[in-house]
């Protein structure tokens, strides 16, 4: 890989590990958010998986030798912290519409995230210290989890607008 192309793949993975921080901070507020529902369980299992998720996009940074840029996963939760501003009427108590929102930011993210597994199965095919069978498993886990975000939405949409 030229000197060029590691640089670029450097910000590429370097924007998904913040938004990877970004993720599991959303993850961990909607498992807690739920405590005590049907979709804990679910919720908590996502929460575990997207801080694996993010440990594996780091240690693929390390192996293909790829700094961390760390004041962009401060910029990333600092973000996701603003976003908990929501201008819904209810200032002290989540709106019936929080979980909706912020479920499908969480499919947003989670899309990214496969969109940047798959980007990383095509740079595999040129550089050889990318893991073609963990990647693999990254991407399968990762459309596992839009599917489960899915069903969730639409239950939260139920629980909200369809009374």
């Amino acid at each position: 890989m030229t000197a060029d192309r590691s640089g670029l793949l450097g910000v590429y993975l370097n924007d998904h590990l913040a938004g990877a921080m970004g993720g599991g901070e959303l993850a961990k507020r909607l498992a807690g958010a739920h405590a005590g529902t049907s979709a804990e369980r679910d919720l908590v299992q996502l929460a575990r998986d997207v801080h694996d998720d993010r440990a594996a996009l780091v240690q693929v940074m390390r192996d293909l030798d790829i700094a961390i840029t760390r004041w962009k996963g401060v910029l990333a939760i600092v973000a996701e912290r603003a976003g908990r501003l929501k201008l819904n009427d209810r200032f002290l108590r989540r709106s019936p519409l929080s979980s909706v929102v912020e479920l499908e930011a969480m499919r947003l993210g989670v899309e990214g995230k496969l969109a940047g597994w798959r980007a990383l199965l095509l740079v595999a095919d040129a550089e050889p210290r990318l893991d073609r069978a963990g990647l693999t498993a990254l991407v399968e886990r990762a459309e596992q989890q839009i599917t489960l975000l899915e069903i969730l939405h639409r239950q939260a949409v139920a629980d909200a607008l369809q009374g």
